[in-house]
């Protein structure tokens, strides 16, 4: 039995390891909708996959209620191990992001495929509109915009499409955040 503890614990930390290089550099941070695996070391039953709740936050045994959203799997490890000191001399944590279902944008209007795009890294609206299929021949090239919300409210930032084909106005390519909606009129 401690064997197989061990390996799944191995297989769980390469896991964890390869999402973190998938970022080029920065650690993955947790949104809502993100399904993350958490287990404690030598405690079988602590092991629990957890889907990141509306309100940012986990539900873990004995820890209760934490706090996860805009944290690395690292930094919910040491969250978790300092609520379970009160129950466990010296928790050793693992949280592996399982899906990062929280890490979405949206294409709507007349493209191929409208609808989520699922953003594994970091994502460009020319990266977007491929995958939604590219635009439909009604498409209103000169008015396609991105929707963001900010915390002034939301902000609609105009993308220059048929420039962009040209290789100018390279900065209406922006990098999609969580969130974003790409109206294609």
């Amino acid at each position: 039995m401690k064997i197989k503890t061990l390996l799944w614990l191995l297989i769980v930390q390469l896991l964890s390891m390869s999402v973190a290089s998938a970022g080029g550099g920065q650690s993955y941070k947790l949104r809502q909708g993100d399904l993350i695996q958490v287990s404690v070391w030598g405690e079988d039953k602590l092991q629990k996959e957890s889907l990141v709740l509306p309100d940012g936050s986990i539900t873990y045994p004995l820890a209760g209620r934490v706090e996860v959203v805009g944290l690395t799997s690292t930094e919910v490890e040491k969250r978790i191990a300092d609520k379970l000191k009160a129950y466990l001399p010296d928790p050793q944590v693992s949280v592996v992001i399982v899906n990062i279902t929280g890490n979405i944008a949206h294409v709507m209007g007349k493209v191929l495929k409208p609808g989520q795009v699922l953003m594994a890294g970091p994502m460009t609206v020319l990266d977007a509109l491929s995958m939604a299929g590219g635009l439909d021949k009604f498409a209103d090239r000169s008015n396609i915009k991105v929707l963001r919300n900010t915390p002034q409210g939301q902000k609609a930032i105009p993308v220059h499409y048929d420039q962009l084909l040209r290789g100018q106005s390279l900065e209406s390519n922006i990098t999609l955040n969580p969130g974003d909606t790409i109206l294609v009129p």
